[in-house]
């Protein structure tokens, strides 16, 4: 299972590749994964009560271990998504015969995203655990989104890929929640041990209610049904695959894995029969009011998944036996119908049934395929879909599962069934009728005749379904195992031929009234009816996204004015009230509080104190920033004075670049802060006071509330026996809590490229300007120099290349020597921090933050050139590799059978320096350091060199204007 999975991923990583070298032929070896993978679950299939098993421990914590199970439900969907994925590869190769340049260029994006869908939808059927269905269940969702989309000029495509990914978006986080508490309650979130012991109780009603709202949405069942016939917006070849034979028999796959152990819990079958009755009622009328060929072909899908849903969903061992048939019968038809629009499609530049006429004379082999497929849906002889038709009514008929409705839902499904042959006609006249004309009509008379590779798809699983027919006991013998597993189970048997009975005749009666309902269209037609009575789902789709948006709107235009301080007030507001009330009402421990531990705290304590106070009252903003740093630093002093070097670190570091920031932004703003703001000073006071009270008593309160041994005591001998090192925080970074570390890093690069990108607006990326040419700089901002009169403070030797460019007024020979010196010795340091920071103090960030300063010291030495002379390299490159470098260490250990981000000790002798050992958690580390190092750097091209050209600009303006 493991391989399959496998050869997937790597074809869907090729795909592209092969697409680009090969254009539309690389299709056929394409095909060849699904194909091969197909040979494999032929080789073992299992054999009654067998089944493979694949478990690999990766979160046992979080119950997210890869869980898979190869049961014969799992085989009999492998086959389905496999086989039918391996032919509609083939198909795709002629149907994209066009040179359409848009088409052409998202073509290798379509066929990775149709191989992967093939890989997605085998690891959904194959997934025991719960919750790894449900991350297959939502790759499928966003690969329907991509392939829906794949017409992305076209405003109807974007509608419905979208339509598709909210609604089965939401069907799936209500899916998510009903498995979190069948989980939990159950204790157990794999499949095969929740339907051998199935949880009860109210909880657990309602949460079966939230996983069928996923399975249902998942299937376009009503109301979720609306979607699959926005979703024909798509390549023929996805409505084939995703929407006929594979996702769509996603939610019906479910349905029929968990029915074993959860049919008979209140809510599963009012739900699912209630809905699926009418689901075939509602799309089977639908379908015979359209007239574009697809369209037909989906409320048809819509109805038969309907019809699906309440066979397998029942719980009874025949009628599961009766619903695989129906859903392998389905497979096959509908997806020969899928791929024969797509020939129409392609041969005549038309899908709609008013313009198609005498093309079965045109086209006798597509005929001949389309007739094959047609009969099989509308249930005629000798065909699979009459078997599996036959064998839901005759189930349906002895099952008393579902009481006094039993008969009830029988004759709902037969009249449904009569609309199923009638729009199947339909369907068929539709398309290949001479409709009394004399000629064929203008679009099949330009008809452009298919290839026998481009029928050769269809054509097979047509013939599929006469075979099965004629042999219906071939398939028993590949779906008969699950359904033998299940209670109910009879002695009943697929076959073409039951003698004389009810159920013979409710075929014969469907088939009669469906075929004179056909006969009788065009007066029927004359009955003008009406629009549906549940209205037009579409539109109150549309009314529904409407009215969210305005709520929204609302919403945020009531929380978020604009303003700044108001926002921030709210945000700290709501911290002071919401853990302040609670803490006030709720039971507490009293803390033990002490002022100072050592007398020179209450020093430092006294000079932040100040330092604060200072900072609210001072009116030029670079003073205000300078005295908050003082508060930085006071804090830095306070972690050394407690014995914590790494943080004291880290905060001085931090605290500096944090400084050198806000005056390169301070650059850019008045000098002094506007008098007005001074308004509010007491309530901003009265706000601040109470987030400082709330913040400390919270921190006072947690630590009164410990009743037992910090985890602190014990991480330590962890960090050193596990994570091989003998610093505590640095083995907590990159090691113990290295999830956490790789959120944070992420979210640096995040913030790195919001900053950039709102100061660069069009031009992310780019190196800083250089030396060699100074006059345009990698932002395509012309610079002109302006004339400045020589200073003989700056002297002619050259310390920094880059000061040459900056105006004499502003430099500091001073500086430029001391950075000339300084700047090497600060980069040491940086390397020391980095590769001592395992077992001494120091680390990636506190090595990452040393090299940012020595380059901001550059940068205020030498300007923004000696920015780019320092490190001629793009930001957003840095900041790629180290996160690579991060997950990288992550991926790296799962491929040698460990848990993600472990790492190993490595240790050598070398002839000088002896006996060495190195972490691997070292990689991770240094990934950590090219990100603080991106960051830094992409922070000086933007609030740096950036503000420099547009200052350098404004005095040029200046100057012209005061010279003219």
């Amino acid at each position: 299972m493991l391989a399959v999975l496998f050869a997937h991923a790597v074809a869907a990583a090729v795909a592209p590749l092969l697409v680009n070298r090969w254009g539309r032929r690389a299709f056929y070896p394409l095909a060849l994964v699904p194909l091969l993978s197909l040979i494999w679950v032929g080789a073992n299939w299992p054999a009654g009560h067998d089944t493979q098993t694949v478990s690999i421990p990766w979160v046992p914590e979080l119950s997210m271990d890869i869980e898979l199970r190869f049961d014969s439900l799992a085989a009999l969907m492998s086959v389905l998504v496999l086989a039918i994925g391996a032919l509609v590869l083939f198909y795709c190769s002629d149907y994209f015969h066009h040179h359409d340049e848009h088409i052409e260029k998202r073509l290798p994006s379509f066929a990775a995203e149709l191989v992967a869908f093939s890989g997605t939808m085998f690891g959904l059927v194959c997934s025991d655990n719960l919750l790894l269905l449900y991350v297959f269940w939502e790759l499928t969702s966003v690969l329907s989104f991509l392939l829906v989309g794949h017409y992305a000029e076209r405003a109807t495509s974007r509608r419905a890929a979208t339509q598709a990914l909210l609604v089965t978006t939401f069907g799936g986080l209500a899916m998510l929640v009903g498995i979190i508490v069948i989980g939990e309650l159950g204790g157990s979130y794999l499949l095969s041990d929740l339907v051998v012991n199935p949880p009860t109780g109210t909880a657990i009603n309602a949460a079966l209610v939230l996983v069928l709202i996923g399975a249902l949405s998942k299937s376009a069942i009503v109301p979720w049904h609306f979607w699959l016939p926005g979703a024909m917006a798509a390549p023929t070849p996805v409505s084939a695959y995703l929407h006929a034979a594979a996702m769509v028999k996603a939610g019906v796959y479910l349905i029929a894995r968990m029915a074993p152990g959860f049919a008979d819990a209140a809510p599963w079958r009012p739900m699912i029969v209630s809905l699926g009755v009418l689901t075939v009622l509602l799309a089977g009328w639908r379908a015979l009011r359209e007239f574009d060929l697809k369209l037909i072909l989906a409320f048809g899908t819509v109805s038969q998944l309907g019809l699906i849903a309440v066979l397998v969903g029942i719980g009874g061992g025949d009628l599961m036996l009766a619903g695989l048939a129906m859903l392998c019968a389905h497979a096959m038809f509908k997806a020969t119908l899928f791929m024969v629009v797509g020939v129409i499609d392609h041969s005549t530049g038309t899908r709609d049934i008013r313009k198609l006429a005498w093309l079965g004379a045109r086209a006798p082999a597509l005929f001949a395929i389309a007739a094959a497929g047609t009969a099989s849906m509308a249930a005629f002889p000798p065909f699979l879909g009459f078997i599996a038709k036959e064998a839901a009514f005759e189930t349906l008929l002895h099952d008393h599962s579902l009481g006094a409705w039993g008969p009830w839902v029988l004759g709902l499904l037969v009249i449904g069934s009569m609309f199923t042959t009638a729009y199947s006609l339909r369907f068929l006249w539709g398309a290949f009728a001479r409709k009394r004309l004399r000629e064929p009509s203008a679009r099949v008379a330009e008809l452009y005749r298919p290839t026998p590779a481009f029928l050769a798809a269809p054509a097979v699983l047509a013939a599929a379904g006469l075979v099965f027919g004629l042999a219906p006991q071939l398939l028993e013998r590949l779906i008969g195992d699950f359904p033998a597993s299940l209670p109910g189970r009879t002695d009943y048997h697929l076959a073409l031929w039951h003698g004389f009975g009810l159920p013979l005749a409710l075929s014969a009666l469907v088939l009669t009234v469906g075929t004179l309902a056909f006969a009788a269209r065009a007066r029927l037609h004359d009955f003008h009816l009406g629009p549906p009575p549940l209205g037009n789902a579409d539109k109150i789709y549309d009314a529904t996204l409407r009215g969210i948006e305005r709520v929204a709107l609302r919403l945020t235009g009531t929380t978020q004015r604009g303003s700044l301080p108001i926002t921030q007030s709210v945000i700290l507001l709501t911290l002071v009230l919401l853990p302040g009330t609670v803490l006030f009402l709720g039971g507490r421990d009293r803390p033990e509080l002490a002022l100072w531990d050592v007398r020179l705290q209450l020093v430092v304590g006294v000079l932040m104190i100040a330092g604060a106070l200072g900072a609210v009252v001072m009116r030029n903003r670079l003073a205000a920033v300078l005295l908050v740093g003082l508060t930085g630093y006071g804090c830095g002093v306070i972690f050394v004075l407690q014995g914590a070097p790494d943080l004291a670190l880290t905060q001085f570091l931090v605290e500096t670049l944090t400084l050198v920031f806000f005056v390169l932004v301070l650059r850019a703003l008045p000098a002094e802060t506007d008098v007005r703001s001074q308004r509010f000073r007491l309530p901003r006071a009265v706000l601040a006071a109470g987030v400082g009270v709330t913040v400390a008593g919270l921190a006072a309160f947690a630590l009164a509330a410990r009743t037992g041994h910090s985890i602190a005591e014990l991480l330590p001998d962890a960090a050193y026996l596990r994570g091989h090192g003998s610093n505590t925080v640095n083995v907590i970074l990159v090691d113990i809590r290295a999830w956490d570390t790789l959120g944070e890093i992420s979210v640096l690069l995040v913030a790195a490229t919001g900053v950039a990108s709102l100061v660069f607006r069009h031009h992310r990326f780019g190196l800083p300007p250089r030396v060699p040419d100074p006059e345009v700089d990698t932002d395509r901002v012309r610079v002109v120099q302006v004339p400045v009169p020589y200073s003989p403070a700056v002297g002619d030797i050259t310390w920094l290349r880059g000061s040459e460019y900056r105006d004499p007024r502003y430099r500091s020979l001073v500086l430029e020597v001391a950075t000339r010196f300084i700047f090497p010795l600060i980069m040491v340091l940086s390397v020391y921090f980095f590769f001592t920071g395992h077992n001494t103090p120091g680390g990636g960030f506190a090595g990452g933050l040393t090299a940012g300063l020595a380059l901001v010291l550059r940068y205020l030495a030498g300007g923004r050139y000696e920015l780019g002379e320092t490190l001629p390299l793009d930001a957003g490159k840095i900041l790629g590799v180290g996160l690579s470098l991060a997950a990288g260490t992550a991926v790296a250990s799962v491929l040698v059978g460990a848990p993600a981000l472990s790492s190993a000790l490595i240790e050598i002798d070398l002839p000088v320096l002896g006996h060495l050992k190195m972490v691997t958690a070292l990689f991770f580390d240094l990934g950590v350091y090219l990100i603080v190092v991106g960051l830094v750097l992409d922070v000086l091209r933007s609030l740096g060199a950036r503000i420099d050209v547009e200052i350098g600009e404004s005095g040029t303006r200046r100057h012209s204007a005061v010279t003219g």
